[in-house]
């Protein structure tokens, strides 16, 4: 399973940016999907799709280097940095996806604009003030 689901998942990643539209990634979703962000919030299948639908617009000429696809029992692990043309601003994401049944379950993502990642080294120090 480990090599069909980070197939799936690059596969997934490829034909959305080729394509500019979630139509490829959509059957790839359980019904029960659910998306996790680091504040806690999360999306359903529905809610995550518009979003990322939304925000494809923007982002159409972003560049995506993938610099770990790692897949151990049924989860896949993303690590990529995303920029935008013309010296936009450029993010690490972090993605970690579920999968069950052949489908992904879960997906838990974690952004890090590329600029404040000095300041993220030492996020104590403020509370040590």
């Amino acid at each position: 399973m480990t090599t069909d689901s980070k197939s799936m998942i690059q596969r997934a990643l490829a034909e959305l940016l080729e394509t500019g539209g979630v139509e490829a990634l959509e059957p790839l979703l359980s019904d029960g999907f659910v998306h996790h962000r680091p504040d806690s919030t999360s999306s359903t299948k529905a809610e995550w799709l518009a979003a990322v639908q939304a925000a494809l617009v923007p982002l159409a000429d972003m560049q995506v280097e993938v610099h770990h696809l790692l897949a151990d029992g049924d989860h896949v692990v993303l690590h990529s940095r995303r920029r935008l043309p013309d010296g936009g601003p450029e993010i690490v994401v972090v993605d970690i996806w579920r999968i069950d049944g052949g489908l992904v379950a879960e997906c838990w993502e974690i952004i890090e604009p590329v600029a404040q990642a000095a300041a993220h080294l030492v996020w104590w120090e403020a509370a040590e003030r």
